[in-house]
């Protein structure tokens, strides 16, 4: 398992394109706080690429032994937002610029949820 303190960079393919793409942090160790900027590339991504990446990053194990997750989210994702209000408790989103800042509790256990297409979140796909 990777430290806690050691940034993650996660992809997400679409055939050989990076369409999605995160770099999650976490702090205070077991009970503290992860942060994680979600970004898309810009035009077409497919549907469900987005709450893969969301998927991928709350199934992170540092994520999971936190207690809070701060993200950033450019704004009109509604896709990852509506993932992240899904998978977190006590959400809140309030916009900042072009960007979309997510506070929210990481429940105790959290398991994934299903995904709306079949195959799930699979980094690199």
């Amino acid at each position: 398992m990777t430290s806690p303190d050691t940034p993650r960079h996660i992809e997400i393919k679409d055939g050989d394109q990076t369409v999605a793409t995160a770099d999650v942090t976490t702090a205070g160790g077991a009970g503290g706080t992860a942060r994680a900027s979600l970004t898309a590339a810009s035009g077409h991504v497919s549907p469900g690429k987005r709450a893969n990446l969301v998927d991928a990053v709350m199934d992170l194990p540092e994520v999971q032994a936190s207690a809070r997750l701060q993200a950033a989210v450019p704004l009109g994702d509604s896709e990852s937002l509506e993932r992240l209000r899904e998978r977190t408790e006590d959400t809140v989103t309030r916009p900042a610029g072009s960007t979309a800042l997510v506070d929210a509790d990481i429940p105790p256990a959290s398991q994934p949820s299903p995904g709306p297409e079949p195959g799930g979140a699979t980094p690199g796909s």
